[in-house]
């Protein structure tokens, strides 16, 4: 699971750099293998939509009155 983690967290496009912190040389070989290969965009995917936090009110209550609420540019 931390080599996923990992691996998602290095695909996403906001994230300049990924930090691990390893109690043991063991750790440290699990972590250092979420690099070299990449998750299925279905993957992906799937795991963006697990992570999707509900915004905090007002802000989920407003995406039901987006011409009052328009995106900004």
């Amino acid at each position: 699971m931390p080599q996923i983690a990992l691996n998602w967290l290095l695909q996403r496009p906001t994230v300049a750099t990924v930090l691990i912190g390893a109690r043991n040389e063991e750790q440290l070989r699990q972590n250092l293998g979420a690099v070299g290969w990449n998750l299925t965009p279905e993957q992906v995917k799937m795991l963006d939509e697990a992570s999707t936090a509900r915004p905090a009110y007002p802000y989920w209550h407003q995406h039901g009155f987006e011409e009052r609420n328009p995106f900004p540019v």
